[in-house]
């Protein structure tokens, strides 16, 4: 496509269509394309100068220059509110803010892009952005620059006093990846947490890689292999020195909850999230919920990005509304049926997961648990096919050494990629046609060969070894989960190799394979419930079995898949190849393998740099720049494409509300609000009786978690035992769990009819300061 643009001097006086950022603000950018034109005069006129900060007659002059310049009529829809605009222009025309640095920065770096690359389409014209929620009523008077401030900028725009609250906010930064390295840059610039009472924490679990010096551009090759929350810390107070940071580097979920509890989060003003998973979000979500704090979110796709700011009780929370679950791969596809690197890649993590994951958790059960018989009983279509693999985990292929190890891994290959392709050949054959005449492997259906083991063989696509791979990755992911020292020596594996015996395959009669989702989903129904042979083979195997007495001390240690460690990767990458290989479908190396499994669209600088312009403007909101309340219209979600382009601010949504008559008056709910009660680790009985007095209110049942800590229909003398209990002591009865140390709050779900109408009461769940 062929695009033709007006010249600079043609689209000053035509501008034609402008892009929009904010569809509520329609009008906005004919008056700035008109304020910018007046203040470059104002500058043209002086030598290239701008107004001083807080000089307000410099300022009053660049707003009569536009309306000089008002031949479109532009300034008389809102006078009063297009003066605000030119004055806040022209007096703040000198100042550099991170924030609008990056988010401009972005969206110009993506231009220059595609005029060198012609990749994408460009801005039509001229681009105006503003954020003038951020800004107060009026420039504010103590704009005058000190001379001597790396602050002078927003003390400019913002006034001294919102100067000091960025200096003294405490905040959360979980991740330290692409937007995390960004943002602790431009909070560095911005002075967030560099004041006396301020700090900033951030953590993150990963190392640094050297695929990620390319986005992530605190980090140098000097880095790798470091932890980024420790590098970006560090690289944060080079820029400044002022900066309080706190580096950790764990996961922020229920198992770190002895670290970042209830005394962390109450010290915070505020989360940002810079994650590349949903159930993180999530779960940082709810402690905001919990503490109600504001949540910084936002996450890039490409030349895709999206900013959303939570803010307690005037905003939903990021996890009211959810994206659709991703459409799944069909069963019999991944099994039998693979037509893209997608599928056997998939089909290698589900192999992964079951070979050196649950099958070492399946034996720790089982030498752990002293009456497992019992808890397979619920399991009856799956009972045998797990007492199966225990026993052949545990006894049949148990390896004594790393040499049984190597052995394992090739009798692996051999049973997957050459006996399972001759299995479904003798199945299927290659001139096979179904009922209607048609040809079986036709379609979507590639016709599988079998594959020879060839040391050293190797695949042109993705220039990998990947029978010698999968033997060292599989060998020694093996003996990990046993306990054995392994070896990657190529010497070592060509010597073991050359003397194991792998027997000749014999095709099975009476396998049923499925053909479609249909027919699988027909087997699996007829084989639940398992006939009594199987339930009676099941119970045999267990029999079978050396008993957990005779293994006292051994142990299994599980593989948790994670693509971001080689070794995994390895094996997963060479495993999926070769299942490609019979199937004649196009391999990849491990980086294009790490990023397909782990469903990975590397981040550009860009979206980057744009989103996270975004999210610290919405911080200015949040710390209080506009010095007056905001309502939910000020705050802006963002959505953007740079690459058609395309952006647009909205408003967020409201959250839902639940109706609830307390004492005769509705009260309107919604997910921030709970019943806060700080009265100290009072006995149960008072705290029912709270209920009773405060909000008249009759407690049929109150419970902790899955621990029912009061109902109605429980034994009486239990009951009458802990009425005289402090509540903490009746949750560690109930629940069997001691309180941490660092736990403020217990939350307590409650169930409870009117005392006037017995009609039971919608409640929020109970926020129990103990504490």
């Amino acid at each position: 496509a062929t695009l033709s643009f007006k010249s600079y001097g043609e689209a000053l006086t035509d501008h034609g269509e402008l892009m929009m950022s904010d569809f509520a603000k329609f009008d906005r950018p004919p008056l700035l394309h008109l304020a910018y034109r007046a203040l470059a005069s104002y500058a043209e006129a002086r030598g290239m100068e701008y107004p001083l900060p807080g000089d307000a007659a410099a300022a009053r002059e660049v707003w009569e220059l536009a309306k000089s310049m008002d031949a479109d009529k532009i300034l008389e829809g809102n006078p009063a509110a297009a003066e605000r605009i030119v004055l806040h222009l022209a007096s703040g025309s000198r100042s550099v803010l991170s924030p609008m640095c990056a988010t401009l920065g972005g969206i110009v770096g993506q231009e220059v892009l595609k005029a060198c690359s012609g990749k994408f389409t460009p801005i039509n014209g001229f681009f105006y952005f503003d954020a003038d929620e951020c800004l107060p009523e009026a420039p504010p008077a103590d704009a005058a620059p000190s001379g001597t401030s790396r602050y002078d900028s927003t003390v400019a725009v913002f006034g001294k006093e919102a100067q000091r609250k960025l200096l003294d906010l405490n905040y959360f930064l979980v991740g330290a990846g692409a937007i995390g390295c960004e943002m602790l840059k431009n909070w560095a610039l911005m002075g967030v947490a560099c004041g006396e009472k301020g700090k900033v924490h951030i953590t993150d679990m990963d190392r640094i890689e050297k695929s990620n010096l390319s986005r992530q551009f605190l980090f140098r090759n000097t880095d790798i292999n470091e932890f980024k929350s420790t590098t970006a810390a560090r690289a944060a107070a080079d820029m400044n020195s002022n900066m309080n940071i706190v580096p950790y580097q764990e996961k922020v979920g229920g198992d770190t909850e002895h670290l970042f509890g209830d005394d962390f989060y109450d010290k915070l003003d505020g989360v940002c999230t810079a994650l590349d998973n949903v159930d993180a979000r999530l779960y940082v979500d709810q402690r905001c919920l919990f503490y109600r704090l504001p949540m910084l979110e936002s996450g890039t796709l490409g030349t895709k990005g999206n900013t959303q700011v939570v803010v307690p009780n005037l905003t939903e929370n990021y996890g009211a509304t959810r994206d659709p679950p991703e459409k799944s791969i069909p069963v019999c596809t991944l099994k039998n049926f693979p037509n893209q690197i997608q599928h056997t890649l998939q089909w290698a993590r589900d192999y992964f997961e079951g070979e050196f994951k649950q099958s070492g958790e399946d034996v720790n059960s089982y030498l752990s648990n002293p009456d497992y018989a019992a808890s397979l009983s619920g399991q009856s279509n799956t009972k045998l096919e797990t007492v199966m693999a225990i026993r052949k985990t545990l006894v049949d292929e148990r390896p004594m050494s790393f040499e049984d190890c190597v052995v394992w891994a090739r009798l692996k290959f051999e049973t997957l990629f050459n006996n399972q392709i001759r299995q479904l050949l003798h199945n299927f054959p290659e001139d096979q046609v179904t009922s209607s005449g048609t040809k079986f492997w036709s379609g979507s259906k590639r016709c599988p060969k079998p594959m020879v083991f060839d040391l050293d063989g190797r695949c042109e696509d993705a220039a990998m070894r990947n029978h010698f791979d999968f033997i060292v990755a599989a060998a020694n992911l093996r003996a990990h989960m046993f306990g054995i020292t392994g070896r990657t020596d190529e010497e070592y594996f060509a010597e073991v190799l050359q003397n194991v015996i792998v027997p000749d395959f014999t095709p099975q009669e009476g396998v049923k394979i499925a053909a479609n989702d249909a027919e699988a989903k027909q087997q699996s129904e007829n084989a639940e419930g398992g006939g009594m042979d199987e339930l009676t083979e099941a119970e045999q195997i267990l029999a079978s079995l050396p008993k957990p007495g005779e293994l006292a001390g051994f142990k299994l240690n599980p593989i948790e898949f994670d693509k971001d460690l080689d070794d995994h990767m390895l094996f997963v990458t060479a495993c999926s190849n070769l299942r490609a290989l019979n199937y004649s479908i196009p391999t990849e190396d491990t980086h294009r393998s790490r990023a397909i499994a782990g469903r990975i669209i590397p981040a550009i600088a860009t979206t980057t740099a744009l989103v996270t312009g975004l999210i610290c403007l919405e911080l200015y909101k949040i710390v209080g720049t506009p010095q007056r309340e905001l309502k939910i219209d000020a705050y802006k979600n963002g959505f953007v494409n740079l690459a058609i382009p395309f952006m647009t601010l909205s408003e967020p949504t409201p959250p839902a509300t639940t109706k609830a008559v307390l004492k005769g008056k509705e009260w309107d709910w919604t997910a921030w609000d709970s019943l806060d009660m700080n009265m100290g680790d009072i006995t149960l009985r008072e705290f029912i009786s709270h209920f009773e007095t405060e909000y008249n209110l009759d407690v049929s049942m109150l419970s902790h978690g899955v621990s029912i800590l009061f109902s109605f229909f429980a034994n009486k003398k239990k009951l009458a035992e802990r009425m005289k209990m402090k509540m903490s002591e009746v949750v560690e009865s109930v629940s069997k769990k001691e309180l941490p140390s660092n736990q403020l709050f217990i939350i307590l779900e409650i169930i409870a009819n009117d005392l006037d109408t017995d009609e039971e009461v919608e409640l929020p769940y109970v926020k129990f300061r103990f504490r």
